[in-house]
């Protein structure tokens, strides 16, 4: 093997993106299998239509939190229920290959509903981790109760500012 390919082995661990893809129905075994590490999981979830500048920092500082970062991505349908017609513009499985192939990421794993609460019941957080706009009254109480009902605790950290999809989307219709 060459010097550079290996340089590119090492780095990554062999690890790729792909291996990284948890399907809805192996999510409580990969969960398990987690959890017998005995490492600390940190939970978010969304939409991450375009992936930005924000949408990185935030899973950074996220990961940051714990040993582990996995990431729900609500699934196309849910998305345009959030986001609104012309939405998303990525589909789920773009969408969560990219945030996969993230070094910051340690899961990816789309689900249906428009709300988290059966991902997090199933994912079992140690640490769930929600953006700026949120603060723990406004935060879905069903979504609260899922999290600390397992034993895990929220925690709020603040946007990048002007780095959102919306904002994108909006200066591409302006050009």
């Amino acid at each position: 093997m060459d010097v550079a390919k290996q340089r590119r082995v090492d780095k990554n661990c062999g690890v790729h993106f792909r291996d990284k893809i948890i399907a809805w129905d192996k999510l409580p075994t990969w969960r398990t299998a987690f959890r017998a590490t005995g490492k600390k999981l940190v939970v978010t979830n969304g939409c991450f239509d375009i992936l930005h500048l924000g949408h990185v920092t935030y899973l950074e500082t996220a990961r940051d939190l714990g040993d582990a970062l996995l990431v729900g991505v609500n699934g196309d349908e849910s998305a345009r229920q959030l986001k609104g017609e012309g939405r998303p513009v990525n589909s789920e499985a773009d969408r969560g290959a990219v945030l996969a192939a993230l070094a910051s990421v340690a899961g990816v794993c789309i689900f249906a509903e428009k709300t988290a609460v059966k991902f997090l019941t199933a994912a079992q957080p140690d640490i769930y981790v929600k953006g700026g706009d949120y603060t723990p009254n406004t935060l879905n109480q069903d979504e609260r109760c899922a999290v600390e009902s397992a034993g895990g605790k929220i925690v709020i950290i603040p946007f990048v500012p002007g780095k959102s999809t919306t904002a994108i989307l909006e200066k591409i219709s302006r050009l």
